[in-house]
């Protein structure tokens, strides 16, 4: 397909760079893929959970389910977004995000229908909606509006990230008070459908404005001509297949890194009303407590993404780890005050540095030939993560008592990963 087909704008005709765009609507991009994310999919647990009949583990268990299949998927769009470019991929996956929350609005009335009033017919359908929305959203759209952005950028991947970062960690954080706000006031169906709306909106505005690289504008990255290619930086040209990424410690270990971010970070997120409830805080409390943390994390991700095109990334990675720790002990110390500041501190920090790893570490260290397969791959990790994290918390709570006996998982995880980590270096590979 034609870089500009079925749009109006020419980024070589732009009157500035065109990657500043790109940066714009790459960040919106992650930002509507919340409906497909824990942070989405967390308020509206308690009501739909309630209208379809099912128990805490019920609609847990459907949740990992569906997010499990959806991991074996996620490789495969990596590869495509190699193939067809972040512009394709995006524009699809935004669609069928809106059409799976138009079905999901209309859950309880599909559910209904059946004559039956077995458990089973609800469970069936949330794993089915629940493996559409994380494929599209946590997935496809994450993946590909980080990766494009990245793509339009080299020497300053880490400022422009920062700028993301900002921007998205905002975003996150609002979102639960926002979609909230709007269950209380319009209903989770009609919320869910007014979420739909505005995916089809943007999906066309992909079409308008994403782009896949600046090579098909007669660019190169950073927004040096391609007539001043010679005078401009010099670019990193080795690039690391899939296969060739998963024989370096580097992959593995900033690949786990992330994947412990994402199963903290989900199963905190899918029960965090109910977390707070068993130490005797309200909902608003637990709501209210993704403001500080995004503030730590904004704090972090901003220092850390303009320090990164100077400081190797392995110190991320320990830093990473000792947030990690602060985190998981803060969990298991959760009724107390201290605990709580522990979790505040911990999340932020790891959150922060998740920001800036999963977006400019994988071009940094295997170039971006092959960036779509190897953070394809990535996300794979990430969505197995998120799948189980929340039927172990729920787990823990129901059947042990109290939430706070995953921690020592997480602390055994991080103990492992520590070792691992030890004897990191950038991957080296002569160039072709």
């Amino acid at each position: 397909m034609k870089p500009n087909k079925y749009s109006f704008v020419k980024p070589e005709k732009w009157p500035f760079f065109y990657g500043y765009v790109i940066l714009i609507f790459g960040s919106i991009g992650v930002l509507f893929s919340i409906p497909g994310q824990t942070v989405g999919v967390s308020v509206f647990t308690d009501p739909v959970k309630d209208a379809l009949g099912l128990t805490r583990n019920e609609f847990s268990n459907a949740y990992m389910i569906g997010t499990l299949i959806s991991a074996f998927f996620v490789t495969k769009a990596g590869f495509l977004f190699d193939k067809l470019g972040a512009r394709i991929v995006a524009f699809f996956a935004a669609f069928f995000l809106g059409v799976s929350l138009i079905i999901f609005s209309y859950s309880e009335l599909i559910v209904t229908s059946f004559t039956s009033k077995s458990w089973g017919i609800p469970f069936v359908l949330l794993c089915f909606l629940f493996f559409l929305i994380r494929f599209c959203g946590q997935g496809v759209l994450t993946m590909s509006s980080r990766n494009m952005v990245m793509m339009w950028f080299d020497k300053n991947r880490g400022k422009v990230n920062a700028v993301s970062s900002i921007s998205i960690s905002l975003g996150f954080s609002a979102a639960p008070i926002f979609l909230d706000y709007l269950i209380r006031n319009n209903g989770w169906q009609l919320t869910w459908q007014l979420l739909a709306i505005s995916l089809f909106i943007f999906a066309f505005l992909i079409l308008q404005f994403f782009r896949n690289k600046p090579e098909d504008f007669g660019l190169v990255p950073d927004g040096y001509s391609a007539k001043a290619k010679k005078k401009s930086p010099k670019i990193e040209t080795i690039d690391f297949t899939l296969t060739e990424a998963k024989k370096t410690r580097a992959f593995w270990m900033f690949g786990l890194a992330l994947t412990f971010s994402s199963f903290f970070i989900t199963g905190f997120t899918f029960h965090v009303v109910s977390i707070f409830e068993s130490v005797s805080l309200s909902k608003s409390d637990a709501i209210a407590i993704f403001f500080p943390i995004s503030i730590i994390s904004i704090s972090t991700s901003t220092v850390a993404n303009i320090l990164s095109d100077y400081v190797a990334h392995k110190y991320y990675l320990y830093v990473m780890i000792i947030g990690g720790f602060t985190a998981s002990f803060g969990l298991l110390f959760l009724e107390d005050d201290f605990g709580m500041y522990l979790i505040l501190l911990g999340l932020g920090i790891y959150s922060g540095l998740f920001a800036v790893v999963n977006a400019v570490t994988w071009p940094r260290y295997f170039g971006r030939k092959f960036l779509g397969a190897i953070t394809g791959k990535v996300a794979s990790f990430l969505v197995v993560a998120s799948a189980i994290a929340p039927s172990l918390f729920s787990y823990c709570y129901t059947k042990l008592g109290s939430y706070t006996y995953i921690s020592y998982v997480l602390i055994t995880f991080l103990f492992f990963l520590t070792l691992g980590s030890l004897r990191l270096e950038k991957p080296k590979k002569k160039p072709n």
